[in-house]
């Protein structure tokens, strides 16, 4: 999902068609960079953590061929195959055509772009306790099954998301907003868990 951020005005939804099998979440702790045997810094976490995540989206194109004949059927599968989805996910970390052309007019003119626009915010949506800012990292896209005219039909998508935290984003701004409510999501979910309980663990107190 891609939003303004400025107006919070939704630009483009890209929906995987199949959920991937797995999702690799790997989580960083951002703490004090202690000399070791620190003994005053060793606890000390001075922001959220550094997260990451993987996913390999699978993309097929078969089902939407199978209705070409539909006159109902407004998908541009059959005319393009994958080619618009894969131009969307590539459009999450590409500037537009008409922005590289502005700035290279400003490079004719003798004029130099100081400070880029910001690009659009990116949101993974996986389910309604996980709406997270991301942003791309590394996109591998495996191209599988074509058509007669060589439109892919069959795809595979990897994506490397880093997760923005209120150490990227201001929490004035819309990504850090949206942070701070799927941390204390996770908190919520967290505290449905804790317990002070030891017995499970086959003590009768605290050491």
């Amino acid at each position: 999902m891609s939003i303004d951020p400025a107006t919070s005005t939704l630009l483009n939804v890209i929906t995987f068609q199949y959920n991937p099998s797995t999702v690799t979440r790997t989580l960083k702790p951002r703490g004090m960079t202690g000399e070791p045997g620190d003994r005053l810094e060793v606890l000390r976490l001075t922001g959220p953590p550094h997260e990451t995540i993987k996913l390999e989206a699978e993309l097929d194109a078969a089902d939407q061929l199978e209705h070409a004949l539909d006159p109902g059927d407004q998908s541009p599968v059959p005319s393009y195959g994958l080619l618009p989805a894969l131009g969307a996910i590539e459009a999450l970390i590409t500037p537009s055509s008409a922005h590289l052309l502005a700035t290279d007019a400003l490079f004719d003119q003798g004029a130099l772009e100081v400070i880029p626009d910001e690009a659009p915010l990116t949101l993974l949506v996986w389910g309604v306790n996980r709406v997270v800012p991301v942003l791309l990292g590394d996109v591998s896209i495996t191209e599988e099954a074509f058509d007669p005219h060589l439109r892919p039909i069959r795809a595979r998508v990897g994506l490397e998301l880093r997760v923005l935290t209120t150490n990227d984003l201001a929490v004035t701004h819309l990504g850090g907003t949206l942070y701070l409510k799927y941390r204390q999501n996770v908190e919520q979910l967290a505290a449905k868990v804790q317990t002070t309980a030891v017995a499970p663990l086959g003590l009768e107190q605290v050491p």
